[in-house]
């Protein structure tokens, strides 16, 4: 009997990426879609475009269901990322073909294989060396990066690793070929590894010792990973990953309202200095980590539409409303009615 896919802790699915993340995305659909198409497609995924451009913080769900409807009216199962259309299927034969693999870097090695077949201004290129096994995106022309697409096929490469291992396989480091962002720190809501930008070439390594034994997936596996696609691919586990996202998951199963960076380190078995020199080095503070977790909570809040702003308020920690409105704007750079709802 195999182990299942791990299931993403709440945690996970409650993490939120920026709109400029997510704009890059956008502007991909824009080459197979018209305006109108577009337009239906962002609405029917919760969401709206201002000035022709994303201005809400963009929720897992609603990336799922955006992935979900747009490579089905596309036709395009990358979604215009890249300069051919993947056509329908094609995650459904890469699946079959990687399954197969007696070891994990044999199934690296089928997967970089089966995107040299579909692609035209990339090749995948498999990195095999004494400390373990990884993928480059090598550039076949000049055309311009693509990060939201460089960003979705590494970590589709990681996702279907975890699968086929049946836990979240640790990612040793990622490289992007672009410089760094301004939202630079919503890759570490994706990849469980330190990330750094600039690079020659994308791509993405594996220790050796990461990589175990693939398990026997079914095709009843098979189909469930198909049909919650990007799902159990596109957001990191939380079981592997950098020291912020450790802070975030303690901080979220913890009275998190009461929680000091002393507690913290204690229970991360590191002293407060050692903390807060690696949350540093991670471009991020302990009080930005938890108002991160503010945010997020109050955004699944305020979208489920199942409670009033001013008990988000309390339930966030705020003494007011009208506090908690400053915070949010701050935070996100629109007022809390933004993101509830619209009226039916």
């Amino acid at each position: 009997m195999t182990a299942a896919q791990p299931t993403a802790p709440e945690a996970a699915s409650l993490a939120t990426l920026s709109p400029q993340f997510a704009g890059d995305w956008i502007d991909a659909l824009r080459l197979c879609c018209k305006d109108c198409q577009l337009k239906s497609l962002l609405k029917r995924s919760g969401l709206n475009l201002s000035d022709g451009q994303l201005t809400h913080r963009v929720t897992l769900d609603q990336i799922v269901r955006l992935y979900q409807i747009a490579a089905v009216e596309t036709g395009d199962e990358m979604t215009g990322l890249w300069s051919r259309p993947v056509r329908p299927r094609a995650l459904q034969h890469l699946l079959t073909t990687v399954r197969e693999a007696s070891t994990l870097p044999a199934a690296l090695h089928r997967f970089s294989t089966f995107w040299n077949l579909l692609l035209d201004d990339y090749q995948v290129h498999l990195m095999e060396y004494s400390t373990g096994s990884g993928l480059q995106l090598v550039p076949q022309g000049t055309s311009t990066v693509q990060r939201f697409g460089h960003m979705l096929i590494l970590k589709l490469a990681h996702g279907l690793l975890s699968w086929l291992a049946g836990y979240e396989v640790p990612v040793h480091a990622v490289h992007f070929a672009f410089d760094r962002p301004g939202f630079a720190q919503d890759y570490a809501v994706i990849f469980p590894a330190p990330v750094s930008f600039g690079a020659p070439c994308s791509s993405i390594s594996f220790e050796a010792g990461s990589l175990g034994l693939p398990g026997r997936r079914s095709n009843a596996e098979l189909n469930t990973f198909l049909a919650r696609a990007p799902r159990d691919w596109i957001f990191t586990g939380f079981r592997e990953h950098t020291q912020s996202l450790k802070v975030r998951e303690f901080l979220y199963r913890s009275s998190w309202e009461n929680c000091h960076l002393a507690e913290t380190a204690q229970a991360l078995s590191v002293t407060p200095r050692t903390l807060m020199r690696r949350l540093d080095a991670e471009e991020t503070s302990f009080q930005a980590i938890k108002d991160g977790l503010r945010r997020d909570l109050a955004i699944r809040d305020l979208q489920s539409g199942l409670k009033s702003i001013e008990e988000i308020s309390q339930d966030t920690g705020f003494s007011s409303a009208a506090n908690f409105h400053r915070a949010f704007r701050r935070w996100t750079g629109a007022p809390p009615s933004a993101y509830k709802p619209p009226a039916a």
